[in-house]
């Protein structure tokens, strides 16, 4: 092989015009992250993975088959095609974006008998996300780090939390609206999977995704987080909008000391609860609840230490990772992650005013008056929805501090969120 036949089989000259693209996409994540310090515990490894998964021939985030058809002889595609019935070569790759779980698993343990490994990103996929463990593993470090206190010192803050849900429902409205028109074509299982975007929460975004609409599950990851990331400029003009000098300032009175033994009781009734009413939605519950009663039962701090710390870190570095490797230039630059990404922003926008809106409504009938910037903290970014209430607060009354209050809200659309995801599920899975 002479210099320029060397030359030429650099991977820049294979790379495709998408490729650079997610390339860029990757390195903007990365500046967000750094720069901007957007959510970086979870864009930091996205935008890595998505770097690593569009490098051209590597194929870090490529499924044993998947290497078969880029890499394979004739007889091996042959042969692969003839297990699932198949009679051109080229229908393969179609082929597998309608597969049944069972097939391409046969697929893969063709590809895996003559020598395809899957890539590391791939195999990080399967664990942490095709198996649903990671966002399992993270909802209890969350249970573990939140304080139901505020939610059960004013009980009615779940209204605001359960209203800032809209979103989700409106998203999978606007998801077969667009359907209808021609626009894009999303069946009702993508439209719900999306709709979950309108929650703000990354975790159950992308459990639901991967039940529901695994092929989606890249844009749908990186439409979560990147809104979650942009709360802080999202969320401000929509409250300001909907509220006037007035609500914003607001002064709600004391919460009241909720005692150890509640913390402990709650979260026992909670999974008990949804998991006899909607056992779909037990596995997100439970895994939130037990985080928290190992957090409030003070008797395994060792326990509660680890998972609030160590073990979601670890979590979050493959979970990151997995959604990076979904961010192909062939799977994302499509007219669906489009819409996905148009219907994200506006789903959280819808949740962030329907937070608000209910909080103006319960004021209406009620003499003790709530702040209805809480209401928008009603979406599922924890902690920081809260925080943005409290800081544009405090923007109108410097001595109106609002964070415990907006707490209140902010846990209850988790579980909000986790409870519309186990719908979703429930109905469609």
């Amino acid at each position: 092989m002479n210099f320029n036949e060397i030359f030429l089989n650099l991977g820049i000259f294979s790379a495709t015009t998408g490729q650079f693209i997610m390339l860029g996409v990757g390195l903007v994540i990365l500046f967000l992250a750094i720069n901007k310090k957007f959510e970086p515990l979870l864009l930091l490894p996205i935008g890595f993975g998505a770097i690593l998964t569009n490098i051209p021939e590597i194929g870090l985030a490529l499924s044993p088959i998947e290497k078969l058809i880029y890499s394979g002889n004739s007889n091996e595609l042959f042969e692969a095609i003839s297990l699932v019935s198949l009679t051109e070569i080229d229908q393969l790759n179609s082929f597998l974006k309608s597969a049944t779980h069972s097939q391409i698993l046969l697929l893969n343990e063709y590809a895996l008998e003559v020598g395809y490994k899957p890539g590391i990103l791939n195999t990080f996929y399967q664990v942490a996300i095709g198996s649903g463990v990671a966002p399992l593993v993270i909802f209890m470090g969350v249970g573990a780090m939140t304080d139901f206190g505020p939610m059960l010192a004013n009980p009615k803050t779940l209204i605001l939390g359960a209203a800032a849900q809209f979103g989700i429902f409106a998203t999978v409205i606007g998801a077969l609206l667009l359907n209808n028109f021609g626009l894009v074509s999303f069946t009702l299982k993508q439209a719900a999977a999306i709709g979950i975007i309108g929650g703000a929460d990354g975790p159950t975004a992308i459990y639901v995704s991967s039940i529901l609409a695994p092929e989606l599950l890249g844009a749908i990851a990186v439409a979560a987080y990147s809104y979650m990331a942009l709360v802080p400029l999202i969320q401000p003009p929509i409250m300001k909008l909907f509220t006037t000098k007035s609500e914003r300032t607001i002064r709600m009175t004391q919460l009241r000391d909720v005692s150890q033994r509640e913390k402990i009781i709650f979260p026992i009734i909670l999974v008990l609860l949804v998991g006899m009413l909607l056992p779909t939605a037990a596995p997100l519950i439970g895994m939130f609840c037990f985080g928290n009663l190992m957090r409030e039962s003070l008797v395994v701090e060792r326990l509660n230490e680890v998972v609030q710390n160590s073990l979601i870190n670890i979590v979050t570095i493959f979970l990151g990772l997995a959604v990076g490797s979904k961010l192909a230039a062939e799977q994302f630059l499509t007219p669906e992650t489009l819409g996905i990404l148009l219907l994200g922003v506006i789903a959280f926008s819808i949740g962030t005013a329907g937070g608000i809106l209910m909080a103006k409504l319960m004021n209406i009938f009620s003499s003790n008056k709530v702040n209805p910037l809480i209401g928008a903290a009603g979406v599922s970014a924890v902690p920081m929805a809260a925080r943005v209430a409290n800081k544009v607060g405090l923007e109108n009354d410097s001595q109106n501090f609002l964070l415990m209050h907006a707490m209140g809200p902010n846990v209850a659309g988790v579980i909000g969120s986790a409870v519309a995801a186990g719908v979703m599920i429930q109905l469609l899975g």
